[in-house]
């Protein structure tokens, strides 16, 4: 596979907006968390961000709490690092855990702040009040903000949040949690715009096996070799998703030659873009899709069919 020029990155679909509210499959450009180098990761105002910068996917996270309500979050607690407490104080990653989603009920946890307090991480994003959302609120909100705003439709990247340890801890076994996730999905959204994500090969390979209809995107952080991962997985899944610095052009190659697609995480420097794009990648996911925005008038725009 020749490298492809750097002005090939990431296709964005501002030039193609008369197409009102088609999908086009393009260059992948994910906004990880929504836009979390931007706004609060995992909120609303996170993901109307991202589709004002042009994404083409919106990626989050799931987690169940108490009374079985299904909320978008990374971690299954009240993270120390974004969340104040409902008296608007700071507690310690210690005390964090103590604050467990999955012995919660909704109500409780909407009562956490985790806007304020920002992110160290990223000194960009913008400091709010806002409280963790139910995935069906942020599904809602987007689809409206398409209707209303940008104009065409993108496809969601949801990561099931998921490990042994936590099976009944922090969240329901894969099969309980999957078919909580399935059935609201499939009550609010056309199942082909969906992928499913997880480090928890348990997940994938349920998914794979009830809801074959659904995409699977297999995430992956050490630097064990692309048959080693597959041959865990026991199937090829439609995505690959690495952590970017552990994919090379000649794994991108060999997942080619599988017919699998390759998205690597978390993607945010425009050096790093430029390389991955030239090394074949199918997309990436990144904190900062405004970066991507920034180069629409240098991109190569080839929609093709999916």
């Amino acid at each position: 596979m020749r490298l492809m020029p750097a002005v090939l990155i990431f296709a964005t679909m501002f030039p193609l907006i008369a197409f009102s509210q088609k999908k086009l499959p393009t260059f992948d450009v994910q906004g990880h968390r929504g836009a979390r180098g931007l706004m609060p990761e995992n909120t609303i105002p996170a993901f109307i961000t991202a589709l004002d910068s042009g994404v083409t996917t919106v990626e989050m996270d799931l987690a169940i709490t108490k009374d079985g309500q299904i909320i978008v979050s990374h971690e299954p607690w009240m993270s120390s690092d974004i969340c104040l407490d409902p008296s608007g104080n700071a507690y310690t990653k210690r005390e964090e855990r103590d604050f467990n989603i999955y012995e919660m009920t909704y109500e409780e946890v909407k009562q956490f702040d985790c806007g304020s307090l920002g992110n160290s991480k990223f000194p960009e994003q913008v400091k709010m009040s806002v409280t963790k959302p139910l995935l069906s609120d942020v599904i809602v909100a987007i689809e409206d903000h398409i209707k209303s705003y940008t104009r065409f439709e993108v496809d969601y990247n949801i990561e099931i949040k998921s490990g042994e340890d936590g099976d009944g801890k922090f969240h329901p076994a894969p099969a309980e949690f999957s078919d909580r996730v399935y059935k609201l999905l499939d009550e609010y959204l056309p199942l082909d715009r969906i992928v499913i994500q997880s480090f928890d090969f348990r997940v994938l390979r349920y998914w794979h096996e009830k809801y074959p209809n659904i995409r699977l995107a297999a995430l992956v952080e050490n630097k064990r070799s692309v048959k080693a991962h597959l041959e865990e997985l026991g199937f090829n899944p439609n995505i690959y998703s690495p952590y970017y610095r552990n994919i090379n052009q000649e794994k991108v190659m060999e997942l080619h030659e599988r017919n699998i697609k390759v998205i690597p995480w978390t993607v945010n420097e425009i050096s790093e873009m430029l390389s991955l794009k030239g090394m074949g990648v199918d997309g990436f996911i990144t904190d900062y899709p405004d970066r991507a925005k920034q180069y629409t008038n240098t991109l190569n725009i080839v929609p093709k069919n999916k």
